[in-house]
This record gives C-alpha cells, sequence and structure tokens, in this order.
C-alpha cells in the first residue's frame, strides 16, 4: 500500500493556482499525514476563503507541516471559517440553500403561544344592534343580579358615608356611575375591602364572567361613539375608560320606561335640565337599601343616590333620597314622573340586557 503524499506530491495535487505557496520542510520529505483528496479539499476552501476575504486580491499564506497533527487542525479551523462565512457573507462562494429549507413554515406553534395579534378576536355580535358586543353582556342571571347589587351597594355607601371619605374621583354624577360601575366588575377580596374601605353589611359573590380590568375591554368599559359593535370598535377608540352622563346614556344604556315602577336596583333617572351648565344628570335606583334595615327611620322604601356636580364655586355634594321624597320634590322638574318633560326615564347598563 502506497504510503502518504509528500509535499511535492501534495503541490502537484493542488497546483499553485490556488494562490498559496507551500513552503517545504528543510529535507522536503516530510510527510503531511493525510490523504491527497483530503488536501485538494483542504486548498480549495482556504482558496474560497482568501477570495471572500479580500476580494480576488493577490494574498499568499505561508504554513508548514511540522508534524502529522498540524494539518488536520488547519482543516478544522478552515471547515468552521468557511461555515461561518457560508452563512453570514452573501459574497462568499457556496452552494445555494435549497429553497425548501429557507422557506419551509416549520411546525405550527400552539394557539397559546401564538402572537398577541394572530391570536382569534372575540366575536363581533351584537344581537340587539345597541353597541356593546355580546362578549360583554352578562348573560347569566345569577351574573346580573351580582352587578346589580354591587352597583346599588358601592353607590349608596358614598352617599352614608362621611364626606371627607368620599373617592376623590366622585366629582359628579356620571363619576358616581362611571366608579360605581367598574368597582361592581371588581374581584372583591381583602385587597379590594381595604382599598374601597367598603365592608358589605353581607356576603356578595364577584361576578364570574370577568372581572375588571380584565374584562374583553380592559379598563376602557364604556363606548363613546355611536352604531352597532364592529370588530374594529376594539382598536379605534371607540371605547374608553371615561365618558360623561350624555354618553354613558346614549351608548352603554337602553331605554326601559318613563315609569319609575319599572326600575329595579341598579337602574338609572336621567333627566336634562336646560337650565344647569351640564343639562344631563342621573340618579341610581337602589331599592330598599342594603346599608340600612327597613325599621330604621332611613331605611324604609325605595331610595335613590346621586352627585350634585358642582354648585357654584362649591365641589358639590353626595345625596339620597327615597322615592317617596322625589315624587314630591319641591321642584317640580326634579319629579320623575310621565308628565315632567326634564324627566328623560329610567334607563338600564347595555351589559344587562338579554339574559340567557
Amino acid at each position: 500500500m502506497a504510503g502518504p503524499p509528500t509535499a511535492q506530491k501534495h503541490r502537484a495535487l493542488c497546483g499553485d493556482s490556488c494562490g498559496v505557496r507551500h513552503m517545504l520542510t528543510p529535507l522536503d520529505t516530510v510527510t503531511l499525514g493525510y490523504p491527497a483528496e483530503f488536501s485538494r479539499i483542504s486548498c480549495n476552501l482556504l482558496h474560497g476563503i482568501i477570495r471572500a476575504l479580500f476580494r480576488d486580491r493577490v494574498c499568499f499564506f505561508e504554513f508548514r507541516a511540522a508534524t502529522n497533527m498540524l494539518e488536520p487542525r488547519i482543516t478544522i479551523l478552515l471547515l468552521s471559517l468557511w461555515g461561518f462565512l457560508a452563512f453570514y457573507n452573501p459574497s462568499f462562494p457556496s452552494h445555494s440553500r435549497p429553497s425548501t429549507l429557507l422557506n419551509s413554515p416549520g411546525p405550527a406553534r400552539p394557539e397559546t403561544d401564538q402572537p398577541r395579534h394572530s391570536r382569534p378576536l372575540p366575536s363581533s355580535e351584537d344581537r340587539f344592534a345597541d353597541g356593546t358586543p355580546d362578549f360583554l353582556r352578562l348573560d347569566a342571571p345569577s351574573d346580573q343580579d351580582t352587578f346589580r347589587r354591587w352597583f346599588a351597594l358601592i353607590a349608596e355607601f358614598q352617599a352614608l358615608r362621611p364626606s371627607n371619605e368620599v373617592p376623590g374621583e366622585i366629582n359628579d354624577c356620571a363619576a358616581l356611575l362611571r366608579y360605581s360601575y367598574r368597582n361592581a366588575l371588581r374581584t372583591h377580596d381583602a385587597g379590594w375591602f381595604r382599598e374601597a374601605q367598603i365592608a358589605p353589611p353581607s356576603a356578595l359573590p364577584s361576578l364570574e364572567k370577568y372581572r375588571y380590568p380584565h374584562t374583553p375591554l380592559g379598563a376602557a368599559l364604556f363606548r363613546i361613539r355611536p352604531g352597532a359593535f364592529l370588530a374594529e370598535d376594539l382598536k379605534n377608540g371607540t371605547f374608553a375608560e371615561f365618558a360623561d352622563a350624555k354618553t354613558l346614556k346614549d351608548f352603554n344604556m337602553h331605554f326601559l320606561s318613563r315609569d319609575i315602577r319599572a326600575a329595579r336596583p341598579g337602574d338609572l333617572l336621567f333627566y336634562r335640565q336646560l337650565e344647569q351648565d351640564s343639562p344631563f344628570h342621573s340618579m341610581i335606583f337602589v331599592g330598599p337599601s342594603p346599608w340600612l334595615s327597613e325599621s330604621s327611620p332611613e331605611g324604609g322604601g325605595d331610595v335613590v343616590v346621586y352627585h350634585t356636580g358642582p354648585i357654584g364655586n362649591a365641589p358639590g355634594e353626595m345625596r339620597r333620597l327615597s322615592v317617596a321624597e322625589l315624587l314630591q320634590h319641591p321642584s317640580p322638574r326634579w319629579r320623575p314622573v310621565a308628565g315632567n318633560s326634564n324627566f328623560l326615564g329610567v334607563f338600564r347598563w347595555n351589559i344587562l340586557r338579554g339574559a340567557n
């Protein structure tokens, strides 16, 4: 069997056109210690690297085959460098990568790993065409009852607590509605009790369908534009965290009746008082007080609560009246009766519309 080639044989195999000058050992007989074909591939690789790095300039590498282990190490290094350049240097002479590998979509990611924007959006159905998506409605009667009780309880408490303890954000009638609405949707745990400083007179569950602020709409609960619900409403600012009294009435509630006897706890009474700077005004129908017993002087019968809004230079205040007192209000324009043109009627939140 023929032994390994000498450096002279190596030159004969590779040729001088590769641009590499082979320096021989003094005896010119030291074996390089690798097969002839392997030697040719190594030099071709080196030639390609030189051309890629130096743009066809003449450059000579001198290396000496000192031991049998030197050339394999250089070859391994060259292979590694070639692989790096093949991927990151567009001018490097390499074989074209199969398009099937570059364009392969790869295995599908599980649904939970999909980007947020690619996940299916909630249904855009709005069966009442009132602007409230069906996915936001409290379909279960138990959730509807829970919302009503919390909404009325929270609102009435603001009228019963000392005025200096009323949250600063409650500065008019619409602010009372927004505050009570959001907090009725909260998780009512020990943290919430400490924050709101409310200790209900009896145990009440929280909603099952969703909890604020992790609702299907996030914290932007209130519709502020007209029209039936469309999928693009989720992204175009149609829903917001703030809405005034008129906007709440027009786009987040529906009309029930001009007869106050149709009202249930959590419903709203609306007025339009043209004599005021803010003509639209609301009151919350609480029904029988959850805080005061019927035997107490102020606990009998249905009650309403509201915030007056600013009065002159004063910030206004929370007020609480029985429905009987309201029907006999000294100013007829505040009486919730059909003959009062200032009384717009009884309204109900859209999320309470149409239980399955």
